[in-house]
C-alpha cells in the first residue's frame, strides 16, 4: 500500500481549476509577438479557441491541442482517465476526430511509481476508448503531480467549429451540468458525497457524441466549458463572434447537490480568480441570487460543449443529441450587441419580456 499522501493533497489546485487566472493570461497573451503570417493557419490563439487548426490541403486540416493539470481525484487511474478525456475533448470542440496523443507528466522522483503507472494506464485506457494510442510523451521530476495529453486530430476545413462563428439569434445549448469544481472542493474538505460521485462520472464522459451531433446539424460555433467557467468561455465565444449573450439563470443545470455545497461554503479558489476578472463583463438581474451567480464562475474539468445553434436547427440538434444519449440544455441566446457582454436574467425578467408589446420586446 502506498505511503504517500492522496494525490489531491499533493497539489495546490485541482483539474482545470489550476489554470492561470483569465485576467493574467489575457495580459500575457496580449504582449506576445504577432505570429508569422501563414494562410494555412485556420485557427490560432487570437480568439482563445480550444485547439489550433492548420490546413494541409483543401480537404484536410490538422487539429492540435495540449492540456494537462494537477490531480482532481485521488484514484490515480481515474485521474489519468479524466485528464486524457479532457484533452481529447478539445479536438471534439473544434469538430475534429482525434488521431494520436502524447503524454505530458510531472511526478516526484521519490513518489510511488505504482501510482504513476496507474495514472498513465488510466490515460491510455481513455485514449483507447476513442480509438487512438498514446504514442510517446515527456516526463519531468516535479513534487506536484501533473498529467495530460497533447492530441493531434483531423477535420475538414469546411467543418471546423470555432468561437468566432456565432450569430445573433443563435440559441446557446449546454451539454453537461455545472459544478465539478465545487464538488471536488467539497471532497477535498472531506465531504465527498453524491455530488462528487456524479461529478467524477460526468468528467469521465467525453464530448465525442455531442460533437458528432453538432456536426450532423452543421454547427460551426462551439467551445467546451472548462477552467474559466461558463461565464469565461461564453465571454470568449461572444467576443470572438462580435456579439452579446443573454442566459436564463433558471435554465442553467447544476450537478445535483452542488447548490447545497455552495451554501455550505465549499468553493475552489479559482471561482474568485474567475469572478475577479469576468464579473465586469456581466450584467446580473437583481433576481439572480448569489449562490446561482457563483455557479457560473465555477471552473469545470472535462466540461460539456457550449453550442451556438441557429434557431431553425434547434429541433434537429435536440434530436441528434438525444439519439446519441446526450442531453442538451438551451440556456440562452446570442444577441446583436454589445460584443462580449453577457446578461444573466431571472425568470421574472424573462416573463416580463414575453409579455411586453412586440415593438418594445427584448430577446431573452
Amino acid at each position: 500500500m502506498s505511503t504517500q499522501p492522496p494525490l489531491t493533497q499533493m497539489a495546490h489546485g485541482a483539474g482545470c481549476g489550476c489554470k492561470i487566472a483569465p485576467g493574467v493570461l489575457t495580459e500575457i497573451l496580449a504582449s506576445m509577438p504577432v505570429p508569422v503570417a501563414d494562410p494555412n493557419v485556420l485557427v490560432g490563439n487570437r480568439d482563445m479557441d480550444d485547439a489550433a487548426v492548420y490546413r494541409m490541403d483543401d480537404g484536410t486540416a490538422i487539429v492540435a491541442t495540449l492540456d494537462f493539470f494537477t490531480p482532481i481525484v485521488d484514484d490515480p487511474a481515474t485521474f489519468g482517465r479524466i485528464a486524457a478525456t479532457n484533452a481529447i475533448n478539445d479536438v471534439y470542440a473544434m469538430g475534429g476526430t482525434p488521431l494520436l496523443a502524447l503524454a505530458v507528466v510531472g511526478y516526484p522522483k521519490d513518489g510511488d511509481l505504482d501510482v504513476l503507472g496507474e495514472i498513465l494506464r488510466g490515460g491510455v485506457a481513455a485514449a483507447a476508448d476513442h480509438g487512438i494510442g498514446v504514442l510517446g510523451g515527456h516526463s519531468i521530476d516535479d513534487p506536484e503531480p501533473k498529467y495530460g495529453l497533447a492530441v493531434i486530430g483531423r477535420v475538414s476545413p469546411d467543418a471546423v467549429m470555432t468561437n468566432a462563428a456565432g450569430r445573433p439569434g443563435d440559441i446557446l445549448v449546454l451539454t453537461k451540468a455545472l459544478g465539478t469544481g465545487i464538488a471536488v472542493a467539497a471532497a477535498k474538505a472531506s465531504q465527498p458525497g453524491a455530488a462528487h460521485a456524479a461529478a467524477v462520472a460526468q468528467m469521465c464522459v467525453s464530448n465525442r457524441a455531442a460533437a458528432e451531433a453538432a456536426g450532423e446539424v452543421g454547427i460551426r460555433c462551439a467551445t467546451d466549458v472548462t477552467g474559466f467557467g461558463l461565464i469565461g468561455h461564453l465571454r470568449e465565444l461572444a467576443l470572438a463572434s462580435g456579439v452579446g449573450a443573454a442566459i436564463r439563470i433558471d435554465k442553467i443545470p447544476p450537478i445535483q447537490g452542488v447548490l447545497e455545497l455552495i451554501a455550505e461554503g465549499n468553493l475552489p479558489g479559482a471561482i474568485d480568480r474567475n469572478r475577479a476578472h469576468l464579473e465586469q463583463f456581466v450584467d446580473f438581474d437583481d433576481g439572480v441570487v448569489a449562490d446561482a451567480r457563483t455557479l457560473l464562475f465555477d471552473p469545470q474539468t472535462s466540461g460539456g460543449l457550449l453550442i451556438a445553434c441557429p434557431r431553425a436547427d434547434l429541433d434537429h440538434l435536440h434530436d441528434a443529441l438525444l439519439a446519441r444519449g446526450v442531453r442538451g440544455w438551451p440556456i440562452g441566446q446570442l444577441l446583436p450587441e454589445p460584443a462580449g457582454r453577457i446578461g444573466v436574467i431571472s425568470p421574472l425578467t424573462a416573463r416580463r419580456a414575453r409579455e411586453a408589446p412586440t415593438e418594445t420586446r427584448t430577446q431573452s
